[in-house]
């Protein structure tokens, strides 16, 4: 069974579409219980980022999502509160990965937030098997993650270069929509329900 969590953030049904377009079925959920026993566990999320941890932790959900061993995939937002804190209202995130989202720098000819397609690189992991070197994905963001040892893919904005993904044992997140990235986002839901 595949549980997507709910929890207060958008992009919810977008991700429950995608997943029913390659015949996954998955149940929406807040239920401690529900998550905690399903195989997979999918974190979605549009939204702002203490607003999110708040519900998380009113709700008990940010122990459960501590404590998980199945496959886990952070979406967005939810592989950004997978990290240690956000710059975004200095916000104290699962810590399951230590680094710290930041704001993009915006300034002359910079655009916030980063939107459109753009390429992935340094692909490592399950979540990219069969998948190219600079495979396109579309992203919708404000915030990133700085390129760190965790990275399972990386992308450049502009002068940056950041964490596209991040993966660390049963933890594994994407900055980019996977549900609004075609092929390679079908792709890489099919492979983290298959290959991990």
């Amino acid at each position: 069974m595949i549980a997507v969590i709910r929890y207060n953030a958008g992009n919810v049904l977008s991700v429950m579409n995608a997943l029913g377009r390659i015949g996954a079925e998955a149940v929406l959920t807040d239920d401690p219980a529900v998550i905690a026993s399903a195989d997979h566990v999918i974190f979605p999320g549009v939204g702002e980022a203490s607003s999110a941890m708040g519900y998380l932790a009113a709700s008990g959900l940010d122990e459960v999502i501590r404590n998980l061993k199945q496959p886990f995939l952070g979406i967005c937002l939810g592989m950004q509160l997978m990290c240690g804190s956000s710059d975004e209202g200095s916000t104290e995130c699962l810590g399951i990965f230590g680094e710290r989202v930041t704001l993009f720098p915006g300034g002359r000819g910079f655009k916030i937030p980063h939107v459109g397609w753009n390429t992935i690189s340094g692909l490592s992991g399950p979540l990219y098997r069969g998948l190219p070197e600079d495979s396109y994905v579309y992203f919708v963001h404000s915030y990133y993650v700085p390129l760190s040892a965790d990275a399972s893919a990386s992308a450049d904005y502009d002068s940056i270069r950041f964490s596209a993904s991040l993966s660390a044992g049963n933890f594994h997140g994407v900055q980019f929509h996977p549900e609004k990235s075609g092929e390679v986002g079908e792709r890489i839901l099919r492979n983290f329900l298959e290959a991990i």
